[in-house]
C-alpha cells in the first residue's frame, strides 16, 4: 500500500499486490457470503462506536490484521471494547471471521478492503487504540512509498487517537525498521515513544498476543521489534 501525504482519503492511498493466494473451500466462502455482512464495516457514512456497536464503547482499530488472531485475541480480552479491523485479502478475512464465530466476539466489525478509506470516515479523536503489525515491508527502495509506515497514515492515525491513545506497530524486518523509526521520528508532536530501555522493543508487551506471522519469523531466525506510542 502506498500513501501520499496528502489528508485526502481519495489520494492517500492505493492497494498494490494480489487480494487472495488461493480458492476458497465451500465453507470459508460460505464465511465470506453469509457471516461477513452480518458484522462488516459499513460502506459508507461515518464509523462510529454507536454505528457499530450501539452504543459508546472504547475503539480499537487494527490496520491489516493478517488472519485474525491478534484481533480475536485482543476483543477476547476487552469484552467491552468495540473492535474493528481490514484487511484486503480475503484468505486473511476468512480466517478473522472463522475465530470471530468460534469464539462468540460480538464486539468486532471487519472490513475486507481497504483500511485507510475505512480509518478516514472514523471521527477524529475517537480511538483508544491503533495496531499495525508486521505490515508488508516493501523493501525495495523504490517502493518505500507504499510502506503503510509514512507520513499521510501517520497524520491519519494521529488525526483519529484521542490525546492518550495508542499506536502499536511491530515488525521483523529491519530495513522497515529503520524506515519506520525514520519517519516516527518526524511525528514526535503527535507521539510519546514508550519506552524504558531496550527490553521497551524487544520483548512482547503484556496485552500483545504472538501471532502465526511473528511464530513463522522467529522460526526463520528474524528477530522481532515491538513499539508503542503514545498520542500527545
Amino acid at each position: 500500500m502506498t500513501a501520499h501525504k496528502s489528508g485526502d482519503p481519495t489520494t492517500l492511498n492505493r492497494l498494490y499486490g494480489r487480494t487472495q493466494s488461493r480458492g476458497l473451500r465451500k465453507g470459508q466462502q460460505e464465511l465470506v457470503d453469509r457471516f461477513l455482512p452480518k458484522i462488516a464495516v459499513p460502506d459508507s457514512g461515518p464509523v462510529t462506536a454507536r454505528r457499530l456497536f450501539g452504543q459508546d464503547v472504547p475503539l480499537h482499530f487494527e490496520i491489516g490484521f493478517g488472519a485474525g488472531e491478534h484481533l480475536a485475541y485482543r476483543a477476547d480480552l476487552l469484552p467491552d471494547h468495540g473492535f474493528i479491523g481490514a484487511e484486503p485479502f480475503v484468505n486473511g478475512v476468512v480466517g478473522a471471521l472463522a475465530h470471530v464465530r468460534d469464539k462468540g466476539l460480538g464486539n468486532v466489525r471487519i472490513q475486507l478492503g481497504d483500511a485507510l478509506e475505512v480509518l478516514a470516515r472514523v471521527p477524529d479523536g475517537a480511538l483508544s487504540f491503533v495496531y499495525l503489525l508486521h505490515p508488508d515491508p516493501w523493501p525495495k527502495a523504490r517502493h518505500a512509498k507504499r510502506r503503510m509506515m509514512n507520513d499521510g497514515p501517520l497524520d491519519l492515525i494521529a488525526a483519529k487517537l484521542k490525546p492518550g491513545g495508542e499506536f502499536r506497530f511491530g515488525t521483523d524486518h529491519d530495513i522497515y525498521l529503520q524506515h519506520a523509526l525514520m519517519v516516527m521520528r518526524r511525528h514526535t508532536h503527535h507521539f510519546e515513544w514508550l519506552v524504558e530501555g531496550p527490553h521497551s522493543w524487544q520483548q512482547r508487551p503484556g496485552g500483545w498476543c504472538e501471532t502465526r506471522y511473528e511464530a513463522k519469523a522467529r522460526r526463520q531466525g528474524h528477530e522481532v521489534w515491538y513499539f508503542r506510542y503514545r498520542r500527545r
